[in-house]
Formats: C-alpha cells, sequence, structure tokens
C-alpha cells in the first residue's frame, strides 16, 4: 500500500512541478473508516488544492490548465521535436532530405535543358567522327540508353565515297558495339564483296546508336534522340553515294512512307547526296527470293559509283 501511496505522490509532484514549480511533500495518514487507498488519494489531494492556493494567480490559472496542457503539448514542445537540420552533424548531413521549393520541377527541367545544350554544342562542333563518337556514346536522352549494352557508333572508312545505312542494332550488334556483325552483317559483307568492295572501303551506320528490345522498329521518339547523330555524321563523312538498306531507313531520311517495289532501282536523293535503296540483309534471310532483285540494285550501285570516280579522275 505503501509503495502505491509513494507513486502517487511523486506523479502529483511532477505534474505541480510542471504546472507552477511547487514542490512539496506528502505524509499520509490513515483515516478512521476509509480504506488505505481511499485516504491517501484524498489526503494528497487535500494539500494539493492548499498548495495551489498559496500561489500566485497565474500559478493557479497555469495549474487549473494543467490537464489540456497534458492533452494537447505546446507548441514550443512540438518545435523541439523537430529536426533541425542545422544541428545535423556532417557526416550525416549529406544523406539527409533536401528542402525543395515549390519551383524545383521547373528548376530541375531547365537544369537538364542547359546541360543538353552543352552537349549537343559540343558534339555539333565535333570536327571528326572520332571526336564525335566521344561526345555522344554515353547518351541517354531516351529509353533505349538504359537498356543498350553498347553505343553502336558506325564503324569503316571515314573518307569513303558509299555510306550504307541501315535501321538499328541488333543482338550481336549491341553485344560487340559495330554495326552488321551478325548473320545480316555477313551477308552484307559477301554483297560488297560481289561488287568488289570490302567493309573498309565502305561506312556503316544505322539510323539509331542503341538496340530496340527484341529488335522492334525504332519508335519515333527514339528517331528523334538518335537522327541529328547520323546527320552529324553525314556531314563530317561528305559521302557520294548512300545505300539504304530497308524501308525504315529510307522513310526515316526522307520522312515519307514507300514501298519497296515503288523506289528500288530509282536514283533518290537526301541532303543533295544520291541515293538508293534496297532490301535489308536480315530481310533476305528470312525472304531468299529477293536476293536477285538485291542484286540488280547493288549492281546499279556499282555503276554510279563507277561513273562518279571517271568523272573525277584527271584526264
Amino acid at each position: 500500500m505503501t509503495k502505491i501511496i509513494t507513486t502517487i505522490e511523486r506523479y502529483l509532484q511532477q505534474q505541480q512541478a510542471l504546472a507552477g514549480d511547487v514542490r512539496y511533500t506528502v505524509s499520509v495518514p490513515p483515516r478512521e473508516g476509509l480504506s488505505d487507498v481511499v485516504a491517501a488519494q484524498m489526503s494528497v489531494r487535500e494539500k494539493v488544492q492548499q498548495s495551489a492556493s498559496k500561489n500566485s494567480p497565474k500559478s493557479s490559472e497555469r495549474s487549473s490548465n494543467l490537464t489540456s496542457e497534458q492533452i494537447q503539448p505546446t507548441k514550443k514542445t512540438q518545435a523541439t521535436t523537430a529536426p533541425d537540420t542545422d544541428s545535423i552533424p556532417a557526416l550525416f548531413a549529406e544523406y539527409m532530405p533536401k528542402a525543395q521549393s515549390p519551383n524545383t520541377a521547373s528548376h530541375l527541367a531547365s537544369t537538364t535543358s542547359s546541360v543538353s545544350r552543352i552537349e549537343r554544342s559540343k558534339w555539333e562542333n565535333a570536327a571528326s567522327l572520332d571526336v564525335l563518337n566521344a561526345s555522344i556514346c554515353a547518351c541517354q536522352n531516351c529509353k533505349l540508353g538504359a537498356t543498350r549494352t553498347n553505343f553502336v557508333f558506325g564503324v569503316g572508312n571515314p573518307k569513303a565515297d558509299i555510306l550504307i545505312i541501315g535501321e538499328a542494332p541488333g543482338a550481336d550488334e549491341d553485344a560487340q558495339g559495330e554495326p552488321f556483325v551478325g548473320r545480316a552483317g555477313q551477308l552484307l559483307t559477301k554483297i560488297l564483296e560481289a561488287i568488289n568492295l570490302k567493309r573498309e572501303d565502305v561506312y556503316i551506320a544505322n539510323i539509331i546508336k542503341c538496340r530496340p528490345p527484341g529488335n522492334r522498329r525504332p519508335e519515333s521518339d527514339e528517331v528523334a534522340e538518335c537522327e541529328p547523330y547520323l546527320y552529324k555524321q553525314i556531314d563530317l563523312l561528305q559521302p557520294k553515294f548512300i545505300l539504304a538498306l530497308g524501308l525504315t531507313a529510307v522513310d526515316t531520311l526522307l520522312k515519307k512512307k514507300h514501298t519497296m517495289g515503288a523506289i528500288r532501282g530509282k536514283e533518290l536523293e537526301f541532303r543533295g547526296i544520291p541515293m538508293l535503296a534496297t532490301y535489308h540483309p536480315a530481310a533476305l534471310l528470312r525472304n531468299p527470293e529477293w536476293k536477285r532483285a538485291t542484286w540488280e540494285d547493288i549492281q546499279n550501285l556499282r555503276r554510279l559509283y563507277d561513273a562518279s570516280l571517271l568523272s573525277s579522275s584527271p584526264e
């Protein structure tokens, strides 16, 4: 019983100290006719009331509001529970979330835009294919940057007269970082050899530099991000002829839908450069009957190329 009384006394002492800085001790004698617990509670209550009446009105008011203060902490108490970032040790401060203003999103957008302009300025001013490749090989401008294994820039003679443009890298190209190295690439090598050309005599590139997942067709936003890189390659190469492999390459370059039957055997033009179109080697693997038409297209390219060599040679 004495332990219960002591606990009640200690609790009331703490609450009185918080309310009015009142300090007291309680000695509770047992009363006749009452249980020890009830007598103790009444004696303590009487002493609390006596002590409160001796204090100033301000202390009394604070004492009377004690219960509400216990239920709802003061603003000062709430403020002390909030983390003070100024007092966080430097070791941990860098891991704390930074406060963001309402305009954070627009600020980040403007920062990203600024970085993009700087990067574009850098690669646009590239004076060689090697510098261009170094400037853009870490590109993450579209979603393909996150799924590729290697950036496939292009390969071949930087002073080539013939530029061959395909659609996009496949699995083998993605693994090796070089265009046309899989089965379709091996077939392309044989096609070139049939007209006495080697891979080292031409330059080979694609519309986009990263492999689309599952070898799907490149999407419009991916083409929009990567197409300027190809245009810069063309500006640096200054080829005399372009051979477009497949309708995706043709349609992307000319910004118009075509059928292979309508454009095969015709001399097209891209940026003032004569361009021919034929089937993609991958399509020939699936449709061997198209090889004859491809052979005719390649022979036409060779005739045009030979004619250009004759016209440019000194008499």
